[in-house]
């Protein structure tokens, strides 16, 4: 007859493998972006979900360290919008964020990168991008916006990208 031991192994590794389970689970509502390469059905859906969230929070104004329309910096956009629209989490920071993931090129991006710029000496921005050099981002002068890689301003602070999947 097993021990006691023998039974607390056996609790212990269901204990392991439902709270596996848990944390590894999607809802059913979201999709995935971890998967690697993307077909173009895939990235038009991630696509789709961009611009809804887009549709969502356009306007919301800018706030260093916002995490809701009444105010969101760049960093806590980029968590929100991938948390809510992905059920992917990355931490809070764009010092963070910059360490997630892998560097791609420029010439690489696909929905759903994530697109550093350095704006200052220390200073860091953040966004998303979306498809056909867009990106979606929360601006420190108009809030949460949509602009392109080929803006001047943009081109001139282009830092790198990551991708997540």
């Amino acid at each position: 007859m097993p021990d006691a031991q023998y039974f607390m192994r056996i609790l212990a590794t269901l204990l392991l493998a439902i709270t596996l389970t848990a944390c590894s689970s999607i809802p059913s509502n979201t999709i995935s972006i971890h998967s690697g390469n993307l077909s173009s059905a895939e990235e038009s859906t991630i696509t789709q979900h961009l611009y809804r969230q887009y549709q969502d929070w356009r306007g919301t104004p800018y706030a260093y360290g916002g995490m809701s329309k009444r105010g969101v910096d760049c960093s806590g956009f980029v968590y929100l919008t991938l948390r809510d629209q992905f059920g992917a989490y990355l931490p809070r920071t764009t010092e963070k964020q910059v360490q997630t993931g892998y560097h791609i090129d420029e010439d690489e991006l696909a929905a759903g990168d994530l697109v550093f710029f350095k704006t200052g000496s220390k200073v860091r921005h953040v966004g998303i991008y979306m498809e056909d050099g867009k990106f979606l981002h929360a601006s420190t002068s108009r809030g949460v916006i949509i602009s392109h890689l080929d803006n001047v301003y943009w081109k001139e602070h282009y830092w790198h990208a990551r991708r997540i999947r």
